[in-house]
């Protein structure tokens, strides 16, 4: 199984989600952890925002990886979010962002950490696989893309 595979099951992907801003996307990545994962969402939307106050997790292209360390997560955890309409991330290249992959890590997981963060960065740099997710018309198609070696 790949790398990414390991920390985003299926029920950790959602398609279309509505929301006006990013701290609501934290906020419901917040639930969807408390929900998926037994992670606390006060502590996931703590996490993100203050990872977010350091600079912004936009990479461009419409594409965010908000991510943290945290002493709750016991092992590395991801969420797959394609939102429904793009929200304003800061990102470099100026344009908001619908493709959105939410990583957290155990606080001391460093190397895991840069690894995941170098890999869904590879993957989110392929114009082909940005589009594909955009179309992507079930959560198994989403999670193939972002699986596949």
């Amino acid at each position: 199984m790949s790398l990414i595979g390991e920390i985003l099951p299926l029920s950790h992907i959602v398609l279309d989600l509505e929301v006006s801003s990013k701290k609501r996307l934290f906020e419901q990545a917040g639930l969807l952890l408390e929900n998926e994962a037994g992670l606390p969402r006060s502590d996931v939307f703590d996490c993100l925002f203050a990872r977010e106050k350091l600079g912004t997790t936009g990479l461009g292209q419409g594409v965010a990886i908000p991510h943290g360390r945290h002493a709750c997560v016991k092992q590395a955890v991801g969420t797959f979010i394609r939102l429904q309409t793009p929200v304003e991330f800061d990102a470099p290249d100026g344009k908001p962002v619908s493709l959105v992959f939410v990583l957290l890590v155990p606080e001391n997981a460093t190397g895991e950490h840069l690894e995941v963060l170098s890999k869904l960065a590879g993957k989110f740099s392929q114009k082909s696989v940005r589009e594909a997710l955009l179309a992507a018309q079930t959560a198994e198609e989403a999670y193939r893309l972002l699986t596949e070696e």
